[in-house]
């Protein structure tokens, strides 16, 4: 009977798919403490992870565990050598959450463009006569750059052309007549990308290539008074870098769901950078795209006890072997 543990609350109708199998316990954990782990975690056989770092020191607390579902696409909290040591396959969810973070980075464009935030509360304090007081921008007639062109990057890409706007895209991995071929233009030097750009969005995974790559170096490169977006991870941006050039205006604006340590601390240097909009690592949580990552986490786990699984979503594809 397998017992699979939802690390945080998951969508009813996933819920609803897993205490539909027979045989299943599942447990849902309302808070992850010492508490709830310490009682859940010993007979658990599958967890479903969200926010939660799984290391070795919780790997420890599970000595059943087969197989761990991430609720999403990034794994940079989850010791994946770790997993792999045990034999247990971290599956992601590559299709369920390209549409709701790709429409994320829209509403930060546009958030940024229209200067949203700023005459919302203008408008609040009955400031009327301000109507063109903030500079703003169509995103028509525009360029912006597409760093990183993965299901997200792309659905970006589409949605920034469907608003009238010129694409360029950098993505060092794939090949310049795909990105051709999806009527986009590919940039094959980064920092000339970022000189022709009116807005840079970045869509890359968090690893040893890309982490701290939105630097000085970055940020200098980038077409003066542009405005960058970053829904993908925190560990991407070096946050001092780009604070500074936002409070010198080098950097019209920064749209940011992501940050380097979440929750979001005092000390982070942007929450006293202008012209920022923030959200709390909340791009997929649409009612769609938690309903989809987490019917594609139950249907991995159901897959997997049923000899079954997709090898397309799992990460360390090289457990399938030793589990065939």
């Amino acid at each position: 009977m397998p017992h699979v543990v939802c690390l945080r609350p998951l969508h009813p109708d996933a819920m609803a798919r897993l205490q539909g199998e027979p045989g299943y316990r599942v447990t849902m954990l309302a808070e992850v403490n010492e508490a709830t782990l310490a009682e859940a975690m010993p007979t658990a056989e599958a967890i479903i992870v969200r926010a939660t770092r799984i290391d070795r020191a919780f790997l420890a607390r599970a000595p059943a565990l087969r197989i761990c579902a991430r609720h999403g696409v990034g794994y940079d909290a989850v010791d994946v050598e770790a997993l792999t040591e045990r034999g247990i396959p971290l599956t992601v969810t590559p299709d369920a959450n390209a549409v709701s973070v790709a429409e994320h980075a829209l509403m930060l464009m546009l958030t940024l463009a229209r200067r949203t935030l700023a005459y919302d509360a203008r408008t609040r304090a009955l400031d009327w006569g301000t109507t063109d007081a903030l500079p703003c921008f169509d995103l028509a007639g525009r360029t912006v750059l597409v760093v990183g062109f993965g299901r997200i990057g792309a659905r970006v890409a589409r949605l920034c052309a469907a608003f009238g706007m010129t694409v360029l895209v950098r993505d060092p991995y794939v090949p310049a007549n795909t990105i051709k071929g999806a009527g986009f233009t590919p940039v094959r030097d980064l920092l000339e990308g970022l000189g022709q750009a009116d807005i840079v969005t970045v869509h890359c995974p968090s690893n040893a290539e890309t982490r701290g790559m939105v630097d000085r170096t970055f940020l200098a490169a980038m077409k003066p008074g542009a405005v960058f977006v970053n829904t993908a991870r925190g560990t991407l941006v070096e946050e001092e870098a780009l604070a500074a050039a936002l409070r010198s205006g080098h950097v019209a604006g920064a749209g940011l769901d992501v940050f380097r340590e979440e929750p979001l601390v005092p000390s982070n240097p942007l929450l006293g950078a202008p012209n920022v909009v923030m959200t709390p690592h909340s791009a997929a949580a649409t009612e769609q795209g938690l309903r989809r990552m987490g019917l594609s986490c139950a249907e991995s786990i159901i897959g997997f006890f049923q000899g079954r699984l997709d090898p397309d979503v799992v990460v360390n594809k090289e457990v399938l072997r030793g589990n065939a």
